[in-house]
């Protein structure tokens, strides 16, 4: 495992390849494997002669657990992409989020502007603005005593059977969602000025509209990903070949 230790945090990131760097911020629930090593994103940024690096978001994955919702703010989670950066002697690099990971992506850019070079903002739509996305019921089915005892909320359900499969730390999880749900308006959207690109599944229920949240960001692009719903659309190559062309023709 490949880690380091920033304010008493562990964080830890899978690095590999070389040339432009691409940090990858994975989703809810995930991990830094499940979300791109899995669906090949590490082998789709490194055969295109780039470096990727992915991080493990804190309460997920390999990463420090926390348990109090307040230290899973949007803004502490993109303090710690910009801690592996430095750690990485990194001046800038191109962001790649999903679902949360878009969330915490956005904060990035707007809080550390110069270290962006520019953003895909996938799984996540206009519901950055407005926030009803996920269901507030998933932290208490990760709560619950087992899975069994959510079957009758369905979202709770696909999540807690998610998190379980990744061997999670289910309450961490629900500190998470409780914590990390920050929304941004419109106006600060507009001050966005690197390159972005917002990808989103057409049969995603849970990002909201890719067109509504890009008419918010000056010359921000959109990309459909044909027929995917939020667990489908991150490994899709329709999502990775878009990604890929849109770094490429990045300033």
């Amino acid at each position: 495992m490949q880690s380091f230790i920033y304010k008493g945090i562990e964080i830890a990131y899978r690095d590999e390849g070389s040339g432009d760097p691409v940090v990858m911020i994975h989703g809810f629930a995930s991990n830094k494997e499940a979300n791109w090593v899995v669906p090949s994103w590490f082998k789709t940024i490194t055969e295109s002669g780039r470096r990727a690096i992915a991080v493990d978001n804190r309460g997920h994955g390999l990463s420090t657990k926390f348990y109090d919702p307040a230290d899973y703010h949007s803004s502490k989670m993109a303090g710690d992409v910009v801690a592996l950066m430095d750690f990485l002697n990194l001046e800038a690099a191109d962001i790649v989020g999903y679902s949360m990971g878009t969330r915490i992506s956005a904060f990035l850019t707007l809080e550390h502007p110069r270290r962006v070079r520019s953003a895909v903002f996938g799984g996540l739509g206009w519901h950055l603005v407005d926030n009803t996305g996920l269901y507030q019921g998933i932290a208490e089915a990760l709560e619950a005593p087992s899975l069994e005892d959510v079957k009758h909320n369905l979202k709770g359900y696909l999540f807690r059977s998610f998190a379980e499969s990744t061997l999670s730390d289910l309450k961490a999880l629900a500190a998470c969602m409780r914590g990390s749900r920050q929304t941004l308006s419109p106006e600060q959207l507009a001050k966005i000025a690197c390159p972005v690109l917002v990808a989103v599944g057409t049969v995603d229920p849970i990002a909201g509209s890719a067109r509504a949240l890009a008419e918010l960001i000056p010359g921000a692009q959109v990309l459909d990903i044909p027929n995917r719903d939020h667990m489908l659309a991150v490994g899709d190559k329709v999502f990775k070949q878009g990604a890929l062309d849109f770094l490429n023709k990045r300033p």
